[in-house]
């Protein structure tokens, strides 16, 4: 049996210690060493590798669900991996399978077994042959589990070890101090055979929050995700983990036994399997989403939870002070050495409101929202500590976000949204979109009529044939985006300026233009990223840009492999335009 170093023993002991006291962290400690020694055992001698991150400019992630495209005869999955092969080998190297366990409720993510595979889906060697080709990124809903699980049945029966799973809680004034991202109830009565108990659910009466308070609680979850990367998962998403510890009379959340947790599980992957990173899943303000990289010692990946709803604001006011204002503070803090973030737009969520506060304006925010409503976008709110509900969650495709609902045939919607995908692809940072994203998929608001549920809308499930038979058709709104966007992040994979780990230099442009250098991390190349978030064709002085940058004698769109327009000394941008410019002598990919 492969032996644990007395560093990381150390380091476990450490932070055991701290969540569960000197007396119990000992029994527990040796109790976690087992289990990660046991999987070692049956896993495969990972390489040491020489300690950088496993990113490159080659990585990019898809986020799909096991069954968003479906064939009649195939298994979802076997349909997923002949769909990414067909189309996507040369533009994606990693799949975000959202949760693919049997489940009772919110799309796969209340979990009623999290050591199976859902049978409608496929089998556990289908997910293999995927992560086979493609790194895989896996849900760990540390959260809360189903209801219907048995975990929770076994609960109600008093049956140990699960009659201490779950978090009980008397109703009290003090629950008013915790931060909720829901208007539904806090606590949940439950009847079981030791009588009515008051359960936490902080998302729904059917998921059921788990105590962690109780080292068995966490022992078993890390014994589950050892078991997803003996499976093939390089990415660990860890959903709603902010709300993960709770002590009442607190907010609980971001909690620092929380914080200790995610270090603790980045420890015991990374012992494991070294080439596998640990994401946080925080849909909250951008400080406090930045903190889960600890001091580098955290996660290494953590959502760009405020680029959705900025890019959204930008696009539909042509004012960019502040996206600038956000990108200015990114580039002030960078993220810790060997941690990025994730950008993205779009995902089986909404966006997300919360992390826009302290960015924009109220008045700003509901300018905003009332376009949204009028694209056919929901809204969801969320219940504050004085009663009062607050804007949550917004619930439309990110595709018809773009959509002029007064227009027929807006010709400026798909440039318009391609730019926002466009820059998300362009952050320091690693890309990851949608597959709704990707196929232009419009607002579902048959599946929201039929499920009564607002986030429906943009997790619609597609039929393979009807989505090859768009893609085949060069004019459709499907086929121009996803040419458009799969040449892009094909293009981003040989341009080591689009390495994560490569410094990211905000342009101070006015609006209606946006941009920022981005240079690979050995100094081999730089890329000056320029965007014109409005229809309008503008002019940029080549003397505002900082000196070195731009060749006047002559700068190559990498996007178009074309030569731009510059006449005395000024750069002509089209409506809509996205440039990647690099000196013409550049040979082009």
């Amino acid at each position: 049996m492969p032996l644990l170093s007395a560093s990381i023993r150390g380091r476990i002991q450490a932070r055991l210690t701290l969540l569960y006291g000197e007396a119990a962290a000992p029994a527990i400690g040796e109790s976690l060493c087992r289990s990660l020694q046991d999987w070692q055992a049956r896993y495969p001698a990972a390489p040491a590798g020489d300690g950088s991150p496993p990113w490159d400019q080659r990585t990019s992630v898809l986020i799909t669900y096991g069954d968003s495209i479906q064939e009649s005869g195939s298994a979802p999955l076997r349909t997923l991996k002949d769909f990414l092969d067909k189309h996507l080998s040369r533009a994606v190297d990693t799949v975000h399978i959202l949760p693919f366990f049997p489940y009772s409720s919110d799309d796969g993510f209340s979990v009623i077994d999290y050591r199976e595979l859902r049978a409608d889906l496929g089998t556990w060697d289908d997910l293999s042959r995927i992560a086979d080709d493609y790194g895989l990124m896996v849900d760990l809903v540390i959260n809360h589990c189903s209801r219907s699980s048995l975990w929770f049945v076994s609960y109600l029966a008093d049956q140990p070890p699960y009659n201490e799973y779950f978090l009980e809680a008397e109703p009290q004034p003090a629950l008013a101090l915790v931060t909720r991202p829901r208007s539904s109830p806090l606590l949940t009565e439950i009847r079981t055979l030791r009588g009515v108990r008051h359960l936490w659910t902080t998302f729904s009466s059917d998921q059921m929050d788990l105590d962690f308070r109780n080292p068995a609680v966490l022992l078993e979850m890390i014994d589950i995700l050892l078991g997803y990367v003996a499976a093939g998962a390089r990415i660990i998403r860890l959903d709603a983990v902010a709300y993960l510890w709770k002590e009442v009379g607190t907010p609980c959340v971001h909690l620092p036994q929380t914080h200790e947790v995610v270090k603790l599980i980045r420890d015991v992957v990374s012992v494991m399997e070294p080439r596998c990173v640990v994401l946080t899943e925080t849909n909250v303000p951008n400080a406090e989403n930045r903190s889960y990289f600890g001091a580098g010692d955290e996660a290494q990946l953590t959502y760009q939870f405020s680029l959705p709803p900025l890019l959204l604001h930008a696009l539909h006011t042509g004012r960019t002070e502040y996206l600038q204002a956000w990108a200015r503070e990114l580039e002030a803090h960078p993220a810790p050495a060997g941690c990025t973030y994730l950008n993205f737009t779009a995902s089986h969520d909404g966006v997300g409101l919360r992390p826009l506060e302290g960015l924009l304006p109220p008045p700003q925010l509901e300018a905003l929202l009332d376009a949204m409503r009028a694209r056919g976008g929901y809204l969801s709110s969320r219940r504050c500590s004085d009663g009062a509900e607050a804007p949550y969650e917004l619930n439309i495709s990110y595709f018809d976000a773009f959509r002029d609902p007064h227009v027929d045939h807006d010709p400026w919607h798909v440039p318009c949204f391609l730019v926002s995908q466009i820059v998300a692809m362009s952050m320091q940072g690693i890309p990851a979109i949608y597959i709704h994203s990707l196929t232009a998929t419009r607002n579902d608001d048959l599946s929201v009529e039929l499920l009564g549920r607002t986030r429906a809308i943009n997790r619609r499930m597609w039929d393979r044939r009807e989505l090859e038979g768009l893609l085949a058709d060069r004019g459709s709104e499907t086929a121009r985006v996803f040419r458009e966007l799969v040449c892009i992040l094909a293009l981003r994979r040989v341009h080591p300026a689009f390495h994560p780990d490569g410094p990211q230099r905000l342009l101070e442009l006015a609006a209606p233009l946006f941009g920022f250098v981005r240079e690979a991390p050995d100094r081999s190349e730089r890329i000056v990223c320029l965007f014109n978030i409005t229809p309008s064709p503008c002019e940029l002085p080549l003397g505002e840009l900082p000196s070195g940058l731009v060749q006047t004698a002559g700068m190559r769109d990498l996007l178009s492999d074309r030569q731009v327009e510059i006449a005395e000394g000024r750069l002509r941008l089209p409506g809509y335009a996205a440039y990647w410019l690099a000196p013409d002598s550049a040979d082009p990919p």
